[in-house]
């Protein structure tokens, strides 16, 4: 910050705002003149900070997510998971200063990694972390433009019909479940298969999640515990294999891949990428076509969203059904 002298006059050269601030230059024919002004633009900053524009931030994209771990991103359940996404989406930029990222960097981003093969919903997904991501970071304060992902519209996904099994199915498959060599597999797959739980859930129980015939599921995906009635007999055959175990102790190993043998060894053909969690779509939906509630199916499965859950209303016997006693056709003819 500096007034000098110069050929013509008096310079006056000044950065109020520090380091990496806006400079401001101006030439006068007196240095009193220079004085004045130099005066009068620091106490235009002082008193309405926003007149000087905001000093660049020289952070790295990387270095912001970061910041978002530490402050918020370390108490979501799937921490590990989404900020790894995060730093392979900043390493895939080039890890530009935040300032840089820009809607249009983003969506050349999304095209990119359309070319490489990755489905528009995984494309969706890494976007829609940006996005979070810096939503927060400008809750907490650390971030006062505009968020770089929040006008780029999602690619739109056709709704894919959910599979669920048939009685028959059911039965096929429970016939090669009891040839297994896993001693939990038929009792998770039961269990999954009677209250609607997703695989994870269920062989997260333990002796003292199981009581007065009913099953309750803690640290589930919604964050939300809940309790399910289940049969008698299906008590019974929990508390049995129970037996001998900490009340705390979890009744059950991963058996995941055993299922996925015993599916392979069945006739039934699941979509792509769809193995255990068909149980859970499997009950929702005889639930539905069963006469059940879908606000009773909501709680049961634990959906925030009765959105989610709305996804087996049309199994429903009567659902929609007054689209056939209310149609102009049903009325005229």
């Amino acid at each position: 910050m500096a007034i000098k002298k110069t050929e013509s006059g008096w310079l006056a050269d000044i950065q109020p705002g520090g380091r990496g601030g806006k400079r401001f230059r101006k030439n006068f024919k007196t240095k009193a003149e220079a004085l004045r002004w130099e005066a009068h633009v620091k106490t235009k900053i002082i008193k309405n900070p926003d007149w000087e524009p905001d000093k660049k931030d020289f952070r790295r994209l990387s270095d912001l997510m970061r910041f978002w771990h530490d402050h918020h991103g370390k108490s979501l359940k799937a921490e590990k998971n989404t900020f790894g996404r995060l730093l392979l989406v900043c390493e895939r930029l080039g890890d530009p200063y935040g300032h840089q990222v820009t809607p249009e960097m983003l969506s050349e981003y999304r095209t990119a990694r359309l070319a490489e093969g990755i489905t528009p919903n995984g494309v969706n997904r890494e976007i829609a972390y940006v996005r979070s991501a810096f939503n927060e970071l400008i809750r907490l304060g650390q971030w006062n433009k505009e968020n770089p992902a929040a006008k780029l519209r999602q690619f739109k996904i056709d709704e894919q019909e959910l599979s669920y099994l048939t009685t028959e199915q059911i039965k096929e498959l429970f016939i090669e479940l009891e040839k297994s060599n896993s001693r939990d597999i038929l009792l998770v797959a039961s269990l999954c298969l009677a209250t609607g739980a997703r695989w994870s859930e269920a062989i997260g129980i333990t002796k003292r999640n199981i009581r007065n015939n009913a099953v309750s599921f803690n640290g589930t995906k919604s964050g939300k515990s809940r309790c399910v009635p289940i049969p008698e007999g299906l008590t019974k055959r929990l508390i049995d294999h129970g037996s001998g175990l900490d009340d705390d102790s979890a009744l059950f190993c991963n058996c995941i891949e055993a299922f996925k043998f015993a599916i392979e060894r069945t006739s039934i053909i699941l979509p792509k990428g769809q193995s255990s969690h068909v149980l859970r779509h499997s009950f929702a939906s005889h639930f539905m076509m069963n006469g059940g509630n879908i606000l009773t199916l909501q709680k049961i499965l634990g959906h925030q969203s009765l959105t989610m859950t709305m996804r087996y209303a049309h199994l429903s016997p009567d659902h929609l059904e007054k689209a056939r006693e209310l149609s102009p056709f049903a009325k005229i003819f």
